[in-house]
């Protein structure tokens, strides 16, 4: 299995809270205080849960709603208002499951345009691994249990094992660039129908994928010490500029919001 990476933000003399981020082969999660993010939407389910409180959560323009938890389906418009406060924010990779994977982690909820809002939910593991970042024994052992027990209980469907070729040769290869017609012709698939069972499987279109896959390998690049401009050549991106430009699509706020002033916690 391929080695996590993970980092958090040194704690600031003048008491602000710091985040933490940790990407493994399943999974993406940030921990830490938010503000606001502006309208995004990402290539992958997440599950939100508020730390300490409540947060504000908006879909696609809609009213504001405040929650303790949410389930935000991939390629499902939002924003989001958390007042600096810590949050929760983890994302599932395809080959683990869909955005049902998460339901058992959610109570008292809601469906709304596509999203669940819920009430409370399996927020003490997450509020833990945010406490106990600074832990030498720090491990996200207890998430890993956590998501496999959800798993289970949702019963999740796999997803065509040509397609999980394709999103495992996408993670080991973040500055591929290979056409569609290229990649779908490796599994034995026409280019339209590639798209098309892409899309229904995944939930959505492979390009803005591939896109999320290429900042979470980004995102690694960072955490291992490198700067942004490095990251981003190593990843497919042209410049920092295209980086950064990207980063806001995908998460609604500037990467030196949640990338910046970075330790190694390990490797």
């Amino acid at each position: 299995m391929r080695q996590p990476s993970c980092l958090y933000e040194r704690a600031a003399e003048n008491g602000e809270l710091d985040a933490l981020w940790d990407i493994r082969d399943n999974c993406t999660l940030f921990t830490g205080p938010l503000y606001y993010n502006a309208s995004h939407q990402h290539g992958a389910p997440v599950f939100l849960a508020g730390l300490y409180g409540k947060f504000q959560l908006r879909l696609h323009g809609g009213d504001w709603l405040l929650c303790r938890t949410a389930i935000i389906p991939a390629g499902v418009l939002h924003e989001l208002d958390v007042g600096g406060e810590p949050i929760a924010v983890l994302y599932i990779e395809p080959v683990f499951g869909g955005a049902d994977v998460f339901k058992p982690l959610i109570d008292n909820s809601r469906t709304l345009n596509g999203a669940l809002i819920g009430n409370g939910g399996e927020i003490n593991c997450m509020r833990d691994l945010y406490e106990g970042r600074y832990k030498p024994d720090w491990t996200t052992d207890a998430l890993q249990d956590l998501l496999g027990y959800s798993q289970r209980r949702a019963q999740a469907e796999a997803i065509d094992p040509r397609l999980t070729r394709i999103v495992d040769y996408l993670f080991e290869h973040g500055d591929d660039l290979t056409s569609v017609a290229a990649l779908a012709a490796q599994v034995g698939l026409s280019p339209s129908r590639f798209q098309h069972l892409f899309s229904q499987q995944i939930g959505v279109p492979f390009r803005r994928y591939r896109g999320w896959n290429r900042m979470r390998q980004a995102i690694r690049e960072i955490i291992r010490g490198h700067n942004f401009t490095t990251a981003a050549h190593a990843t497919g991106f042209t410049d920092s500029a295209h980086f950064s430009h990207e980063y806001r699509k995908i998460f609604g706020t500037s990467p030196t919001i949640g990338l910046h002033r970075l330790a190694r916690l390990q490797l």
